[in-house]
């Protein structure tokens, strides 16, 4: 457990530079995913280090909790907090992996149709077998899911 994640160290160094630059919304941030890769690294039988990878995994389900709150928020009518879950949202993508386009999406989604040999809707899980190694952390999985699911409906 003596190497850290090149990915942890660099959200380390950029919460310090935050803190001293007041930035209350990264700082805020930055303490918060630092906080859910610490919980991650400590839960299950062991404690580990985290990969950069498992770190992008963390921090996409962050980035996915910030914007389904910022919804849930403006539908409540409370545009301060959903600004508030926007922000942070936005900083949380800093770190993670440009998100693929639905058409660049949809070109991983047949090609593996046309692996797979996949027809109709019960082959879902066929292709998205071999689609999510494909798409990891560069698109959220329902939006793969449904790609799978118009392609093969």
């Amino acid at each position: 457990m003596d190497r850290m994640s090149a990915l942890k160290d660099k959200l380390k160094a950029d919460l310090t530079v935050s803190m001293k630059s007041r930035d209350e919304v990264r700082t805020r941030t930055l303490r918060m995913a630092l906080a859910a890769v610490n919980v991650e690294e400590v839960s299950g039988k062991a404690a580990r280090e985290l990969s950069d990878q498992e770190v992008v995994k963390v921090l996409t389900k962050e980035a996915k909790k910030r914007r389904e709150a910022a919804e849930a928020f403006s539908g409540a009518g409370r545009p301060e907090q959903a600004r508030a879950e926007l922000d942070e949202q936005a900083v949380l993508e800093e770190y993670l992996p440009a998100q693929l386009s639905d058409e660049e999406i949809d070109a991983i989604v047949d090609e593996a149709i046309a692996e797979s040999g996949a027809a109709g809707p019960q082959a879902m899980g066929q292709v998205m077998k071999i689609v999510n190694p494909r798409v990891a952390g560069r698109a959220e999985g329902g939006r793969v899911a449904q790609a799978v699911r118009s392609r093969l409906a």
